[in-house]
């Protein structure tokens, strides 16, 4: 209690600043590339306007360790204004009729589109991914824009044949109210669309808290939004460091003027989240971590299962929550595969910096996470496991990391108990199908699952049997804006895009007419 006490009263004494919209600043650089004055932000938005705290962090290009601008760091304070502004704002919007929300989350998606590549620059910068790669994730990113805004007007309500004659029985569906949306680093935009898209298309608003590593891009969408004519109000971003995240992200789940809950994160924090959002009952979403198996059976076409393997395994350098963590290849075309797969790494991935043309890897997102991936590799050798290709640091940078595969791995080993969450690619060789799926079903999580197979029969089992919310089968990417996104287990609670993606932000409320 005296932590919380010591919070609020600093919170209390930070400036909150509240002032129209000023001019853009001067361009920021990321590896001597300039980035959009125009969409560049350094205040926090709330209620239609740029707020500046007396305190500001910085944001670092991962690849160069150089600083690309500091960026207020709202508070407990800042949190709270953002929650009654969007608050505030949620009865005109929400009243809105569903083609008027439907046109103006059309207009933020074209304004993406028009500034897809100064947006993506943004990512490279703040990110470090490659700038193809950033590419793809605006185009993503805005998609859910485009799907919601279409989606608005196909929120349908029911009607139900009463028991009596004399009555009428309804179903309407409404919308929570403000809703809190808590996003990663590796999907800096599309993390954010994802929710903040359904969200206004069912008529609620958003308080947004970006990763303390890519504020930039939730900025850059929070101008884009004011320029689309999305109301002051119902979109904010609350930007904050390392240091306040505690205390913002409390306001956010504790707050009873908010009412849903949306995360995607690791899922030691999705639990301390979840914590918090029981004491006033919130609905709660959540997109916690993963650890996808890829399951390769002696069935499959391993050249396609190579490639499959290489587009599941190293986009983004291995920092996504749907990342295959572990390899399973049967025993009669393990090495066939492993020795292919060393094959395509060593041709077809290129570490580098981001905005480099030929680059396919860029770095991990800080030293912290390198450090993670050098564990993961010292204990599986400790323990017997072979490095196959990559293995160490490239000499790039300090946050880059050579892509690496183990063979003669043992589900003992850390990598094949643990997310990795980096460019390592440990492969266990199994005999039969029922040992491939035990090996999948014995982590606590379950977001993703990949296999390849031609034995018609045999896919049908697997795909039912992997305790997973998504199964990619002969297929390594799988995210689309049409399909639902979630996983079971410890993965999370709830689904993303796709039609059920805005019933998360929806009540259902039943309305019975008597006396008729």
């Amino acid at each position: 209690m005296a932590t919380l006490l010591l919070r609020g009263a600093a919170a209390a004494r930070r400036r909150l600043l509240l002032r129209p919209a000023p001019l853009a600043p001067g361009p920021v650089r990321a590896a001597s590339r300039a980035l959009s004055a125009a969409l560049v932000r350094r205040g926090g938005l709330v209620g239609g306007r740029w707020v500046e705290t007396a305190a500001a962090f910085p944001v670092q290009d991962p690849a160069s360790g150089e600083e690309l601008g500091r960026v207020s760091d709202c508070g407990a304070a800042e949190a709270r204004a953002a929650v009654r502004a969007a608050h505030e704002a949620g009865a005109a919007w929400s009243r809105l009729p569903a083609k008027e929300r439907s046109a103006r989350l059309r207009r933020w998606y074209e304004l993406m589109m028009e500034n897809k590549e100064e947006l993506a620059r943004i990512i490279t910068a703040e990110n470090g991914k490659p700038l193809k790669e950033a590419q793809g994730e605006i185009v993503y990113s805005a998609s859910f824009l485009e799907w919601f805004a279409e989606e608005a007007r196909r929120i349908y309500g029911d009607v139900i044949p009463a028991s009596a004659k004399d009555r009428r029985v309804l179903v309407l569906k409404q919308p929570v109210g403000v809703a809190a949306i808590i996003t990663p680093w590796n999907f800096p935009s599309a993390m954010i669309t994802r929710k903040v898209g359904a969200a206004l298309a069912a008529g609620c608003t958003v308080v947004v808290k970006p990763a303390e590593d890519t504020p930039l891009s939730a900025l850059a969408l929070g101008e884009l939004a004011n320029q689309a004519g999305i109301p002051a109000g119902v979109y904010n971003v609350v930007p904050c460091s390392r240091q306040q995240t505690a205390a913002v992200g409390e306001v956010l789940c504790t707050d009873p003027l908010v009412s849903k809950i949306s995360f995607t994160g690791s899922t030691a924090t999705g639990k301390i989240l979840l914590k918090h959002a029981a004491g006033t009952v919130k609905r709660v979403s959540m997109e916690l971590g993963g650890h996808a198996p890829f399951i390769v059976f002696d069935s499959a076409n391993v050249d396609r299962a190579v490639a499959g393997a290489l587009a599941s395994k190293y986009r983004n350098s291995g920092q996504t929550c749907v990342c295959t963590n572990r390899f399973l290849v049967q025993k009669g075309i393990h090495d066939e595969f492993v020795e292919k797969f060393a094959k395509a790494i060593e041709k077809e991935l290129h570490v580098g910096n981001g905005f480099d043309a030929k680059t396919t890897q860029g770095p991990l997102i800080n030293e912290k996470a390198v450090e993670k991936v050098e564990k993961h590799i010292k204990d599986a050798v400790s323990q017997g496991a072979s490095i196959v290709t990559g293995g160490k640091r490239h000499s790039f940078g300090k946050n880059f990391f050579e892509p690496t595969l183990l063979s003669n791995v043992t589900t003992k080993m850390l990598c094949t108990q643990e997310e990795t969450f980096g460019p390592l690619a440990p492969v266990v060789k199994f005999e039969t199908e029922a040992e491939a799926v035990a090996i999948a079903n014995a982590a606590n999580v379950g977001l993703a699952g990949y296999f390849y197979s031609q034995d018609p029969a045999q896919i049908w089992r697997v795909a039912e049997q992997l305790e997973v919310g998504m199964v990619g089968v002969n297929e390594g990417i799988i995210s689309s804006v049409e399909c639902p996104f979630g996983g079971v287990k410890e993965s999370g609670l709830g689904r993303e895009g796709s039609k059920y993606g805005i019933d998360e932000y929806l009540e259902i409320k039943y309305v019975c007419f008597g006396g008729l």
